[in-house]
């Protein structure tokens, strides 16, 4: 069992099953919505991740997805594709131990910024991830 929840406690959830799609996704929307330059996430069935505590604020921030944050303090909570709406992604940093899902991968790196350079020897995707 994954817990978490945003910066001020607000909103909690809770992830059942096997983790996926560990990356660090560069994208420009992601830089957008959390004012980081790279942003950790993990992939779990919809179906396994529940909010137990609050209620996140939703918004589209494309015309084929979700994102949910806290409306009392700004922590980026998740993502949802209109493509992949049995899946789930859920911002690693707002684990209570992010340490167990380090990132297996860098995804649109093509959009990255030009400052930031990786030496991790992790795979780097120009796009979306490789299923």
């Amino acid at each position: 069992m994954l817990k978490g929840g945003c910066f001020c406690g607000a909103v909690r959830y809770e992830a059942e099953g096997e983790p996926r799609h560990e990356t660090l996704c560069h994208c420009s929307i992601c830089r957008r919505t959390t004012g980081a330059p790279i942003v950790a996430w993990f992939t779990v069935r919809a179906g396994d991740f529940r909010i137990v505590t609050g209620e996140p604020a939703r918004f589209r921030s494309s015309a084929a997805a979700t994102r949910t944050f806290c409306g009392a303090c700004g922590t980026a909570l998740t993502f949802r594709s209109d493509d992949h709406g049995d899946e789930i992604d859920v911002t690693t940093c707002s684990l209570d131990e992010p340490e167990r899902l380090p990132p297996k991968s860098h995804t649109w790196r093509a959009s990255g910024l030009s400052w930031i350079r990786s030496a991790d020897g992790l795979p780097a995707y120009r796009e979306k991830r490789a299923d």
